[in-house]
């Protein structure tokens, strides 16, 4: 048996997390692969909610979706930054969201410059904690490979040390012996 990635790790959690009806949402669209998985495991009856600054993102995604998926009605894209997640969403998901995915740095393919940028990273990650359920979670893969990103990987970290054990489990998953700045994995999980 073989150690899991941080990504397949990230997903067999968020698996093991969501139902059929769920609300999740994908703060990082990128190239839909989170999108994809979420809307597969909340089903036509649950939801979607897939953000992401760059227009062509979501465009890619959305590709992939309607090409994979005999349903798109349950995801609802919205080309903004996930620091505005709780403005996005109606009131009444607030304390019922399963599941959200952040996949920071740049859109691979595509500006290495338009990168995730610690303040609203940590936006994000606030509303997301308030619009959890019981038994909900966060999945945070962090990219160390590109400028700004080091100033990233230390807020997330510090945000997520910081929260109140009574009300969350965090962990930290990574591989200490690889090179070329590899990813590492926070997941919270709301009590």
């Amino acid at each position: 048996m073989s150690i899991e990635s941080v990504l397949l790790f990230a997903q067999r959690k968020v698996e093991a997390c969501l139902k059929l009806g769920d609300i999740a949402i994908d703060a990082t669209v990128g190239q839909g692969k989170d999108t994809l998985l979420l809307a597969r495991l909340v089903g036509e009856q649950g939801t979607v909610y897939g953000f992401d600054i760059q227009k062509e993102a979501i465009a890619i995604a959305q590709k992939k979706l309607n090409e994979t998926l005999d349903y798109n009605g349950s995801i609802r894209w919205i080309e903004r930054s996930h620091a505005y997640i709780k403005e996005e969403l109606p009131s009444e998901s607030q304390g019922h969201v399963g599941a959200v995915m952040f996949n920071l740095g740049y859109l691979p393919g595509f500006d290495h410059m338009l990168v995730t940028k610690p303040a609203s990273t940590i936006a994000g990650l606030e509303a997301a904690v308030q619009l959890l359920r019981q038994g909900g979670i966060i999945t945070i893969v962090v990219y160390t490979g590109h400028q700004g990103a080091h100033e990233e990987a230390d807020a997330v970290q510090q945000w997520a040390a910081n929260l109140p054990q009574k009300q969350f489990d965090v962990l930290s998953y990574h591989f200490i012996n690889q090179k070329n700045h590899p990813p590492f994995l926070i997941i919270v999980e709301k009590k």
